[in-house]
């Protein structure tokens, strides 16, 4: 019975639970090995002899799973920020995404500092990390900004012409114009900006503590047995 539950216990290890959302093509329950990011840290993970269960919630939610479900060892994909390190580990990057700014064709954006987007309303994704100027400009009510819960209702409003602009990584912009039903009356109409906002690295973040820092240690390891550019290149 002992070396039943030993072994029962050393199983129970070797799984990690993480919290994601629904963020096609990088992460989705129904999309191929998941989404992007998930085939490089489920590979990541299978190189250091480790499962990786992936569960699918609202964002905020999955944040929130990460820093108190005792189930959830942390959460992704995730842009870096400083003050992430006071609840969360930061894995090593696990691949990056190009963040730009969606605009309408019949109305261009021309700009070539942050600080020129104060004079529009750009559209925002709820407890979304963007860049760190843009995000301290809001903070400090230099930049105006229309919150959506989710990126595609935030296209809606850039189509219907509510928000001037939509912050979103061009690899989610392309793929919900192409499969996202309420998106359709907008196609043709809607475009990204050509100058990027930034490349975003991604990032797993794992609760804060011992076992959280030996997650972090065993998938940072895992990261350099793969090709995380391959993979993500197969999925996006």
């Amino acid at each position: 019975m002992a070396l039943m539950c030993a072994g029962a216990a050393l199983a129970e290890v070797k799984t990690v639970t993480l919290a994601s959302l629904e963020w096609p093509p990088y992460t989705g329950a129904k999309l191929p090995e998941q989404g992007a990011s998930v085939a490089v840290a489920r590979a990541a993970f299978k190189a250091m002899g480790y499962e990786l269960k992936v569960e699918f919630y609202p964002w905020s939610r999955a944040v929130q799973l990460a820093k108190n479900s005792p189930g959830h060892a942390g959460y992704f994909p995730e842009y870096y920020s400083d003050e992430l390190k006071n609840d969360f580990v930061l894995s090593e990057p696990m691949g990056s995404g190009p963040l730009g700014l969606a605009q309408r064709n019949d109305k261009p954006l021309n700009w070539s500092k942050i600080s020129d987007l104060s004079a529009i309303k750009v559209g925002v994704v709820q407890d979304y990390l963007n860049t760190t100027e843009f995000d301290a400009r809001v903070a400090a009510k230099q930049q105006r900004v229309d919150v959506a819960p989710d990126d595609s209702r935030n296209l809606m409003k850039l189509g219907a012409g509510r928000i001037d602009a939509a912050v979103v990584d061009s690899n989610v912009f392309t793929y919900l114009l192409k499969t996202d039903p309420q998106l359709k009356p907008y196609v043709g109409q809607l475009s990204m900006n050509p100058r990027l906002m930034e490349d975003k690295k991604l990032y797993i973040c794992f609760k804060k503590g011992a076992e959280g820092e030996r997650i972090a240690r065993v998938f940072n390891e895992g990261l350099k047995k793969i090709d995380i550019s391959a993979i993500m290149a197969k999925h996006l």
